[in-house]
């Protein structure tokens, strides 16, 4: 009896230090996720207040609306940012819950407030080319940021998430540019320039490609198919000069009724031209596929359990 009581008084013990663990572990991370968002609002609102909104660039989604309309009201931009956000939250709480919401709105109040009190200070440049190129950087880097958090900056990030839950084959970056034209494009009639709609949509580009680059990385590659009457001299190369993993599939000639080994390999932009070079030397002969993969899950590439972005 001496020894039952013991052990369950120690394992009571234990299940109160692994729980007081892992509630230490959920809180350490959750206040770094609140102090990437901070630093992430912050140089969100330094890219529009000091460099788009001075030069008229609306940078597309509630962001640029807000630019367009502070310049043809009273209103400043981030007041019109957070005035606008409101219906966007309510949708959002919908569809995407509470989680989401509070750091959203954390990132909102935060942005708003962070981009009316840098207005005061003179813009970095006057240049709308350069204001153009460095506030989509700004701006990639910290929706990059924010996105990773768990949280969005509000406006059409709430309607990109919400169409994420469904179009989980087009990414963030595309999504953004489609919602973002419209805004550029009503830029350019309410401003009446269209080079400045024309800069706008530097912003809109640069921004889309480099969230992209930020979320996903340069895991683009290339899917290859070689069909070969050499399969394992080819295979014995790509393993040994590239050492990339190598896949047979089981094929047959429709019309030579012949059987073949067709070599499947999944290899990095970068190490294609080597592949090829191989495949040349040992069979000139050989039928060559190649294609496109964007996303490539697995050893070396991203993981399974990666959260969605």
């Amino acid at each position: 009896m001496y020894w039952e009581i013991t052990f369950f008084g120690n394992k009571s013990g234990m299940y109160t230090k692994l729980k007081k663990f892992v509630n230490k572990r959920r809180s350490t991370r959750l206040l770094a996720e609140y102090i990437l968002i901070t630093v992430a609002s912050f140089i969100y609102a330094v890219a529009v207040s000091l460099f788009l909104d001075p030069n008229n660039l609306a940078p597309g989604g509630i962001t640029g609306l807000a630019v367009i309309l502070s310049a043809v009201t009273i209103i400043p931009t981030g007041m019109w940012y957070l005035i606008m956000n409101i219906p966007v939250m309510i949708l959002g709480l919908w569809k995407l819950g509470w989680k989401v919401i509070v750091s959203t709105l954390y990132s909102i109040l935060l942005i708003s407030w962070f981009t009316d009190l840098i207005a005061v200070i003179p813009p970095v440049t006057t240049d709308p080319l350069a204001a153009a190129l460095t506030g989509a950087a700004l701006q990639a880097i910290s929706l990059a940021a924010i996105f990773k958090a768990g949280a969005t900056t509000g406006g059409t990030d709430i309607i990109v998430k919400v169409l994420r839950l469904r179009y989980k084959h087009i990414k963030t970056g595309m999504l953004l540019f489609l919602l973002d034209l419209v805004v550029v494009v009503t830029s350019g009639v309410v401003f009446k320039d269209f080079n400045t709609a024309l800069y706008a949509m530097i912003v809109v580009v640069l921004t889309s490609f480099l969230i992209d680059l930020v979320l996903y990385g340069r895991d683009g590659a290339k899917m290859v198919y070689i069909i070969s009457d050499a399969p394992e001299a080819i295979t014995k190369r790509i393993l040994e000069e590239l050492d990339v993993g190598v896949t047979y599939i089981q094929g047959q000639g429709a019309y030579s009724r012949k059987d073949k080994r067709v070599i499947l390999c999944v290899l990095r932009k970068q190490m294609y031209p080597k592949a090829e070079e191989i495949v040349k030397e040992e069979d000139p002969e050989a039928f060559l596929i190649v294609t496109d993969a964007t996303e490539i899950y697995g050893e070396g590439y991203k993981s399974y359990f990666a959260p969605k972005l």
